[in-house]
Formats: structure tokens, C-alpha cells, sequence
């Protein structure tokens, strides 16, 4: 009879959690990548317009230094966006090294399961084989006690007819 473990749907479902934790935390560091682009767009248009408004007439100053704060406030909203963005993505990992002692856990339960298995069935052959070796030691047993009867038969018949003759 093979292996089977008891908690095997168990085991299962505990894997596919962690999969699809796994997925979330692909998710929360997708995000985290998207914001860090955006900053650097951000970043970067704030230095393309720095460079313009040095290129510009001074009377339109007032409107790049407008943009430039409107920019910079985007930047400081996308920090903040990142940082949360970060907490999340901690977070998804905490969980899934959760998921992943849960499986452990039980995956070690299995080899400790299946080891025992062996090892019961390594006992049971091995007493399978003994029984075989004792009956085939009582087979030979008494094949030699049934071959010294016959020869001590041989013996008394040869006995009695050299006394006949």
C-alpha cells in the first residue's frame, strides 16, 4: 500500500494560499515600482521646467514658480504615496512568510509521516521474512528428522535381514 498523507488537502490548500500571497506581494511591489517611476517623471519635469524658466522672459516667472510649487506638491503626495505604497508591500511579505512557515510546517510533518511509513514497512518485511526463515528452517528441521527416521528404518530393515540370513 503506497504513502498517503492524511492532511495532504490540507497541505494543498496552505500552498495555494501562499501563492496567491505571493502574487499579492508581485502586486504590492509593482506598485511600489509604478510610484518611484512616477517620481522620477515628476523629478524630472520639475527639471525641465526649472531649465525652460531659466530660458524665459522674467515676467513669466510667477507662472513657472506657480507650476513648480503645483509640481513639488505632487512630489511630496507621491513620497507619501511611496512610503504607504512600502508599509503595504512589508506587509504582504510578513504574510506570506507566514504562508510559507504554515506549508513548512506541514511539509515537514509529511517527511516526518513518510519516514515512519518506511519505517513500518521495512518492519513488517523484515518480520515477513523472518516468518518465511523460521518455516522454512522448521521445513528443513524436519526434513532431517524424517530422512534419520528413514535411515534408522534402513538400518533396523538391513539389521533384521543380515539376522535372517
Amino acid at each position: 500500500m503506497p504513502f498517503r498523507y492524511r492532511l495532504q488537502k490540507f497541505l494543498e490548500i496552505r500552498i495555494r494560499k501562499k501563492e496567491e500571497q505571493l502574487q499579492e506581494v508581485i502586486k504590492a511591489q509593482s506598485e511600489v515600482d509604478r510610484i518611484e517611476l512616477l517620481i522620477i517623471k515628476n523629478n524630472k519635469d520639475i527639471q525641465d521646467t526649472r531649465l525652460n524658466m531659466r530660458k524665459s522672459d522674467p515676467m513669466m516667472y510667477e507662472g513657472f514658480d506657480k507650476f513648480l510649487k503645483h509640481l513639488y506638491e505632487i512630489g511630496e503626495q507621491l513620497e507619501l504615496e511611496k512610503q504607504e505604497a512600502i508599509k503595504k508591500l512589508e506587509e504582504e511579505k510578513e504574510k506570506l512568510r507566514e504562508r510559507e512557515k504554515e506549508v513548512n510546517v506541514l511539509e515537514k510533518h509529511k517527511e516526518h509521516k513518510q519516514e515512519e511509513y518506511l519505517q513500518e514497512q521495512k518492519a513488517l518485511e523484515l518480520k515477513q521474512l523472518n516468518e518465511i526463515g523460521a518455516q522454512k528452517h522448521f521445513a528443513k528441521t524436519r526434513e532431517k528428522q524424517e530422512e534419520e527416521m528413514l535411515n534408522e528404518l534402513r538400518e533396523q530393515n538391513d539389521y533384521r535381514k543380515r539376522k535372517l540370513n
